[in-house]
């Protein structure tokens, strides 16, 4: 498969999963991968699931503007960069976002999120 249309099924995936139930992402990652949210690092699944749970909203909606993947690494890993708006229930304006994904192939045949770094886009 093409990397960009695989990056863009597990960005489709990955936000509407985020968007309609946090828990569920933990499939997605594994205890090697780490996540950096607005500078903090957290590594393992449950770990990163926890803290995504945990975040100060219930509800929100990311609709995303640009996707950006290039190979990488010899394993046919990729590198999926990501801009967008989120949309915080009740909050009149969208706050503007960047999120990197370093993606690794499975045997299985799908791909685990092995580096995730997250961003809010300050004015």
């Amino acid at each position: 498969m093409e990397p960009d249309s695989v990056a863009k099924a597990f960005v489709e995936h990955y936000y509407t999963t985020f968007d309609a139930n946090r828990a569920g992402l933990a499939n997605l990652y594994q205890e090697g991968s780490m996540l950096t949210f607005e500078g903090q690092k957290i590594q393992g699944s449950q770990n990163i699931v926890s803290k995504l749970i945990s975040l100060p909203f219930q509800q929100c909606q990311h609709s995303i503007t640009t996707v950006d993947c290039q190979p990488s690494g010899p394993a046919g890993g990729m590198l999926v960069f990501v801009s967008g708006n989120l949309q915080l229930t009740g909050e009149q304006h969208a706050l503007k976002f960047s999120q990197m994904f370093h993606l690794i192939p499975t045997p299985q045949g799908s791909f685990y999120v092995l580096n995730d770094i997250f961003r809010l886009n300050y004015a």
